[in-house]
């Protein structure tokens, strides 16, 4: 608690000295002494003399690291690389996990959360139950050199302490199976009869794996399968769309939901409030973060850049990353809206891909997921996937927004189900309101409502089942939506 406590409190402080470290390591590696790095006194050095960077820029450095050889990004040997498909495109990325960032990012923020769990929820014992944890795929490809390249969760529950091993569940030859369909079936027969206490995963794949254990025990609820569970922990996605459902299944009115936000770049925030869902930033986790607002955000050729220190509440930034790991003034592709500054505590708002302006309406995420929740409450539905993308197939208006959506079970009135979205849209997003006026510029949405299992089948073609594979909610493009329609 003393390291959390400083998050909060020594937040510019850490950031500082996190820089002043990374830089120092920095030095020994290729990448730096191309940049100067021993040179460089300051962050204003830093800024106006390394580059903005992003997978393609690092590539050619993380693709030779891959073959063995050293000192490229990062001081020595680097002899972990997560797979890392994202949302935004087909190109898997392989990206560098560095003993330092292993240990001192993606553990330490696993263990940062579940201290701050035990002091915001005081006498639990989560340590004498298990703990299921539903990876990705576990997959682990041997290169020479002693290099292993697979999925972020494989990599950490194949280095997991002994202290931590012991509670996990499944067992490791479930964990790690290939086959998401087959793991999905195996994992949910294991587990039945064990004592689960807490569960961590995606939401899309964990909810599958709580259908799969209710069909096989044949109880009406989550509950009366595991009475001690207690504790959901969450991130990837959006929990927004899926809350009710998670609530219907489990039937416990005391579980506990809990966010973090741990990617495989690093483990940057996590949930510190009981009654809050703002997450606490990880200021002195071996990243140092800079910040793109996205009304000027160009990419890599973007010149408005911040330190945390210059940020401002209730503004969209894309986030930037420099950690131990050997990512350099990485543009991630996420952004990040902080609520407030002291301490500094944020939201996930989106991604830099990842919205529709189409017509001007300027649509992120949050305002799709949060008039999405509010048309299910009102209608008593709900989403397993959605993807959204404009639709300009209608001669007598400009466009529209097209929603591909799979339910638990259909609305009983689409009409009714389109109009209470429409209306949640508007009331969120002052833009849309504005553009849908006289459905001059956009008109009614368009819903086409998948069958069951249809997101799985395209995610299993694209090779993406499982772990952190997600669908792309928003695409400014149809092409996505329009091949995934042409699975129906």
């Amino acid at each position: 608690m003393d390291r959390i406590h400083d998050y909060r409190d020594q937040a510019l402080a850490n950031q500082a000295r996190t820089l002043e470290f990374l830089l120092l390591e920095g030095a020994q590696t290729q990448y730096g002494k191309s940049f100067d790095f021993a040179e460089l006194a300051n962050y204003n050095d830093f800024k106006n003399k390394v580059p903005l960077s992003d997978y393609g820029t690092l590539k050619p450095f993380i693709d030779r690291a891959i073959e063995g050889e050293t000192d490229l990004l990062w001081p020595g040997a680097t002899k972990w690389f997560a797979k890392s498909s994202g949302t935004t495109a087909d190109r898997i990325k392989i990206l560098p996990i560095t003993e330092s960032s292993l240990l001192e990012n993606h553990y330490a923020g696993g263990k940062d959360l579940l201290a701050q769990y035990y002091h915001n929820f005081e006498g639990r014992k989560l340590y004498n139950a298990k703990h299921l944890i539903v990876g990705g795929t576990g997959k682990i490809e041997q290169h020479s050199h002693g290099v292993f390249i697979g999925d972020l969760s494989a990599i950490i529950i194949n280095n997991l302490p002994i202290w931590t091993e012991l509670r996990r569940t499944p067992k490791k030859e479930i964990a790690l199976l290939e086959n998401w369909e087959e793991k999905l079936d195996r994992m949910a027969a294991s587990v039945l009869d064990q004592n689960i206490c807490i569960i961590a995963g995606v939401p899309s794949w964990t909810l599958l794996l709580l259908q799969k254990v209710l069909e096989k025990s044949e109880k009406a609820s989550i509950a009366e399968v595991w009475p001690n569970l207690e504790l959901y922990i969450h991130g990837g996605v959006s929990f927004v769309p899926y809350r009710q459902a998670f609530e219907n299944i489990i039937g416990k009115t005391d579980m506990n939901y809990v966010e973090n936000y741990n990617a495989s770049e690093g483990y940057f925030g996590l949930q510190d409030q009981k009654e809050s869902k703002d997450l606490l930033l990880l200021t002195n986790s071996e990243v140092f973060f800079e910040f793109i607002p996205m009304s000027s955000f160009e990419g890599l050729a973007s010149t408005a850049v911040y330190p945390l220190e210059e940020v401002q509440p209730d503004t969209d930034y894309a986030l930037v990353i420099s950690t131990s790991a050997g990512l350099w003034r990485y543009i991630i592709g996420d952004t990040v809206r902080f609520t407030q500054t002291q301490p500094y505590r944020f939201v996930v708002s989106g991604r830099t891909a990842h919205y529709i302006n189409a017509f001007g309406e300027k649509l992120i995420i949050e305002h799709a997921e949060q008039a999405l929740s509010e048309a299910c409450l009102a209608h008593r539905v709900q989403v397993r996937d959605y993807t959204v993308a404009p639709d300009f197939s209608e001669d007598t208006q400009v466009g529209r927004h097209h929603w591909l959506i799979e339910f638990e079970q259909n609305p009983s009135d689409d009409a009714a189900f389109c109009a209470t979205l429409d209306q949640a849209l508007k009331n969120g997003n002052a833009d849309y309101d504005a553009k849908r006026e006289g459905n001059i510029n956009i008109g009614f949405p368009l819903l086409t409502m998948a069958p069951a299992g249809t997101f799985h089948r395209w995610l299993k073609q694209k090779g993406k089942l499982g772990g952190q594979h997600k669908v792309p909610r928003l695409q400014n493009s149809d092409t996505l939506l329009k091949e995934i329609i042409g699975l129906l």
